[in-house]
């Protein structure tokens, strides 16, 4: 989705939570409602975890690259780590000066939005949470009388782990106000196919 940086600022993160799920391929259909309400689910899950801080991820590689993918920083299960892409975390930092938001991101907290929402990547892959999520979405892949089996919802971690290091950081907006004003204001050809990864 292509937004300008400056519209982003006037939404607020539920809203802009529904218009990231909008924009996925597999969401392409829905109704605007029902992806507004997987938002909020997802952002007060998020807001819910920041109860229980999750460790800081133990291992944390620096790179660049990160302005070509259009990322902050990615987790990856295969080896196990939280990959930080340096060049775009000075870039958002530099976002943040340029359009007044250091309210909201105060000096250095890209650096640690972005470790906090990966570690919430790992602690979903490795922990019963997943699970908690998908119910807490309420959205049934199948039913059967009484019982229902809870459904994937694509984008809906993304969502959580922004809420989770907005709490956690006290930010004043969710990270993804960063990663999508990135996004406006860098234009890249798409990368070479990488190995799967949770990415921001």
């Amino acid at each position: 989705m292509t937004v300008m940086t400056e519209d982003l600022s006037r939404v607020d993160d539920i809203e802009y939570g529904a218009r990231f799920l909008a924009s996925l391929p597999l969401h392409a259909h829905r109704d605007p409602a029902v992806l507004r309400g997987w938002a909020e689910a997802a952002d007060r899950f998020g807001t819910e975890l920041a109860r229980t801080p999750s460790p800081a991820p133990a291992h944390v590689v620096e790179s660049t690259g990160g302005l070509e993918r259009g990322l902050l920083a990615r987790y990856t299960s295969r080896p196990q780590a939280v990959e930080l892409y340096t060049d775009a975390i000075a870039a958002a930092e530099r976002l943040v000066a340029r359009h007044g938001w250091r309210a909201w991101f105060p000096t250095g907290s890209v650096r640690a939005a972005a470790l906090a929402h990966e570690a919430v990547h790992e602690r979903l892959h490795h922990g019963s949470e997943r699970a908690a999520l998908k119910r807490a979405l309420g959205h049934t892949a199948l039913r059967l009388g009484r019982f229902s089996v809870p459904a994937h919802v694509a984008g809906a971690e993304e969502l959580a782990a922004h809420a989770y290091a907005r709490t956690v950081c006290g930010l004043g907006r969710s990270p993804l106000l960063l990663s999508a004003a990135l996004a406006a204001s860098y234009t890249a050809p798409a990368p070479d196919p990488a190995a799967p990864a949770r990415e921001k």
